[in-house]
């Protein structure tokens, strides 16, 4: 069914899905955009607990090195300290917290902390979605 040269169906999967979420990136607004960050720091911070389950440190600190990654070069990022006055400040403060987070669920190996950066990451992205500019308000 597939050449040797072809990818395997997983493989081939991945590469769909990749092709599917770089489509989705290139033509999202921007607050969808923010909406992709905060899944796909979620579904790092599920891959982390799977591998930290599964004893497999390598693939976990990779994990966690992704969403750490989304938070800070990411949604941290995003941040408009000037014109977001105390709110984008207090984000940014909670944004550095959930890194501190993720870091020590790496370096001590407990998935407590990556489940609390996950339930904070969470709050976020619901009340991100609140504010979706795009959405019919009755």
């Amino acid at each position: 069914m597939y050449s040797k040269r072809s990818p395997g169906r997983a493989q081939g999967a991945a590469s769909y899905a990749k092709v599917g979420l770089e489509s989705d990136v290139l033509s999202a607004s921007p607050h969808r955009l923010i909406l992709l960050l905060f899944q796909g720091a979620d579904t790092a911070i599920g891959a982390a607990l799977v591998y930290m389950q599964d004893g497999n440190a390598a693939e976990k600190g990779r994990a966690i090195s992704r969403a750490l990654d989304i938070v800070n070069n990411g949604l941290a990022a995003a941040l408009d300290l000037e014109q977001g006055g105390q709110l984008a400040v207090q984000m940014a403060s909670l944004y550095d917290y959930i890194a501190r987070q993720l870091l020590n669920a790496n370096l001590k190996n407990d998935s407590t902390p990556l489940l609390e950066a996950r339930k904070l990451l969470e709050d976020l992205a619901s009340a991100w979605r609140e504010v979706d500019p795009g959405r019919q308000h009755s």
